[in-house]
């Protein structure tokens, strides 16, 4: 999937976070019931329709890696191709090996048809174990569907 043939609907432009709009993209990682921690609004990129924040995700570096995190669309904007607009831009911005963790098989199958392939935690870099060392001990204890993917060009 490249990014020169995916479009966003009109009235609708991706750039930078301000930081002005810390706060809104705080609420919709929450709103998500993503993972809360490190929301550096430095690291995000925004789509904006109409005037207003519809879909952020970011890219976390870690020591020598890259995490793409906290992507969301708002309701009333998923199935308009916002998130898979969002996800290849990020992807084709990363400069480092590419992982991410997402929660159940519907997500997973989501990355999957940009490249990303399911990971065990065990051979994650050590710089993100101790990120997903939480998950994995809920995957384990508690069944919580979580699936760790690595970006395979």
């Amino acid at each position: 999937m490249n990014q020169s043939s995916l479009s966003l609907p009109r009235g609708c432009i991706l750039r930078k976070a301000t930081s002005a709009e810390q706060w809104s993209i705080r609420f919709l990682v929450f709103s998500a019931k993503l993972d809360p921690t490190q929301l550096r609004w430095q690291q995000f990129w925004v789509i904006e329709c109409n005037k207003d924040l519809v879909a952020c995700g970011q890219l976390r570096n870690f020591s020598g890696v890259q995490e793409l995190g906290s992507l969301v669309v708002t309701q009333t904007w998923r199935n308009h191709g916002l998130g898979t607009f969002l996800t290849q831009y990020l992807i084709n911005t990363a400069t480092q090996p590419l992982y991410l963790e997402c929660l159940g098989e519907r997500l997973a199958q989501f990355y999957s048809r940009f490249g990303f392939v399911p990971v065990s935690f065990e051979d994650l870099p050590q710089s993100l174990k101790s990120k997903f060392g939480i998950s994995q001990l809920a995957k384990k204890l508690i069944r919580v569907p979580v699936v760790f993917m690595q970006y395979q060009i």
